[in-house]
């Protein structure tokens, strides 16, 4: 099955490596270019991508306007942010809107690949330590949350399992701390994407700092 991207980057020069370096995978193809959000959120609707690699900053409307649109529009649509972690202070706001993840621009153009794989198959796209690196920055702001989350139907052990997750930790270390078999941790994460509607672990990252289970002193 190939994988189906859109390119939203203001950046031609950007463009142009993503492409050279999808263009050798034979599961990959980008079916899309975008320089800016507006244009993002057109051909999301028209070409109906797989996933959508984003950038934060592009002229007229933003990566997280436009990441917000295509995802209210198409539940099945899965949006990547491109970014750069320790200057952006829009990543957070960049997930709320509804992105499965995000990449440091920097990175390597074979993880980016790899990351692309990752996301269109459903699964977790931020790593642990990034994930701990997330928490830190966001948790550290003073300004407080503006509405806790309430985690209704979701049991005792389930809230076990969102705290350790909104920590960073992966299923086999929720697995190890809580002395339960990794496929029970991952059964439980699986129920807390069912119960909370979370698109994917990132957004159960972002409910479990909303509902106040990881605080800037845990």
């Amino acid at each position: 099955m190939t994988v189906r991207v859109v390119l939203a980057d203001d950046q031609p020069l950007v463009r142009a490596g993503l492409r050279m370096v999808i263009a050798g995978s034979p599961d990959v193809d980008v079916v899309g270019e975008a320089g800016t959000g507006t244009q993002a959120i057109q051909l999301a609707r028209e070409l109906r991508p797989d996933v959508v690699l984003m950038d934060i900053r592009m002229p007229g409307m933003d990566g997280i306007e436009a990441t917000q649109v295509i995802t209210a529009g198409s539940p099945a649509a899965r949006v990547v942010i491109l970014t750069t972690f320790d200057d952006d202070d829009n990543v957070y706001a960049a997930l709320r809107a509804g992105a499965s993840g995000f990449l440091v621009k920097d990175m390597a153009l074979d993880d980016i690949l790899a990351a692309v794989h990752v996301v269109a198959a459903g699964d977790a796209l931020i790593a642990p330590s990034v994930t701990r690196r997330l928490i830190e920055e966001f948790a550290g702001r003073p300004e407080p949350v503006p509405q806790r989350r309430e985690l209704a139907g979701v049991t005792g052990r389930e809230r076990e399992v969102l705290t350790l997750v909104g920590r960073g930790l992966s299923n086999g270390e929720i697995a190890a701390q809580l002395h339960i078999s990794a496929g029970t941790a991952k059964a439980h994460v699986g129920s807390l994407l069912t119960k909370l509607g979370a698109r994917d672990r990132v957004q159960l990252v972002i409910v479990a700092y909303e509902s106040g289970l990881v605080s800037p002193s845990r």
